[in-house]
């Protein structure tokens, strides 16, 4: 099976825009199949309906949805009527500068965030302000050589997730009639131990280790997920080990024995047991079901 992996090449800048039309005739068939790339995604379908598929679930497209795809994950273009959009593509490097905490926010709640659905509805009526974002960035893409283009560029890109993320918290407050945040010490160590996760998922490392790395202790970790996500760490660990075998299986012409092994499984036989006790199906009749 062939693996696509899309990446940013016009005139090697991390950062580029498109209407919706126009990238899916650029990229043609490749983004109906299911690909994986090396930079960040923003899809604004302003208009239209369909169905999206990320990493193994379909969401249903309609007006004014976002979508946040993150590197490397497993995602692409079903069903599509009549839509029209933006799409933002930028690396990783251009938004994450140093230890900012808002841009460590912004990337991890809205990218990549396995614990929420990977898009949300601005609704009408407010669509305005980002385009008056999306304008800006457009104007400045075009003066290739002006002083200061990729800072502003990066300035208005964060504006823009930024006015996204208030509008999702003011929608979500509005539908249950309470903050969807939690305070920002438990927001802030819940998406830390989800980035460690990230990090390290292959190393085997236990509750304690993830616990001694946020200088937290095992009880309190335990506690933050089970209260923000109903979830207890082990199972978090879990559910990041199956999503990573499936992108591979899927997106990969290695063995399952391979597989097993980069997963951080010293013995593929456990490695085969272990998938198929938590996907209900083993390795190798994944990789049938989907091609």
């Amino acid at each position: 099976m062939q693996q696509y992996q899309l990446s940013i090449i016009q005139e090697n800048f991390p950062f580029e825009i498109y209407t919706l039309p126009d990238y899916i005739e650029q990229r043609g068939e490749d983004i109906r199949v299911s690909h994986t790339q090396n930079f960040y995604q923003i899809i604004w379908f302003k208009s239209g309906m369909g169905l999206y598929t990320v990493d193994f679930n379909e969401y249903k497209v309609f007006e004014n949805a976002l979508f946040f795809i993150a590197k490397n994950q497993v995602h692409s273009f079903k069903s599509l009527n009549k839509c029209d959009g933006i799409v933002i593509n930028f690396e990783e490097s251009f938004l994450v500068q140093k230890d900012n905490d808002v841009d460590f926010f912004l990337k991890c709640n809205l990218f990549n965030n396995p614990y929420q659905t990977p898009s949300c509805c601005i609704g009408s009526g407010w669509e305005y302000k980002l385009d008056e974002y999306i304008s800006q960035m457009r104007l400045e893409l075009a003066e290739k050589k002006s002083y200061g283009r990729e800072e502003l560029l990066r300035l208005y890109l964060k504006a823009f997730l930024i006015q996204v993320q208030r509008r999702k918290h003011q929608l979500e407050k509005l539908d249950s009639g309470r903050n969807p945040f939690p305070d920002n010490e438990k927001r802030n160590l819940l998406i830390k131990f989800i980035n460690a996760v990230e990090d390290n998922f292959n190393k085997n490392l236990t509750v304690s280790q993830y616990s001694a790395l946020l200088n937290v202790s095992t009880r309190t970790l335990s506690n933050l997920t089970l209260q923000l996500l109903q979830k207890r760490p082990k199972q978090i660990l879990q559910e990041r080990k199956i999503l990573e075998s499936k992108r591979l299986l899927i997106h990969s012409d290695i063995s399952v024995k391979e597989i097993a092994y980069r997963i951080g499984f010293k013995d593929p036989a456990y490695f085969f047991r272990y998938f198929k006790k938590h996907a209900e199906i083993s390795p190798i009749n994944f990789r049938k079901s989907i091609r």
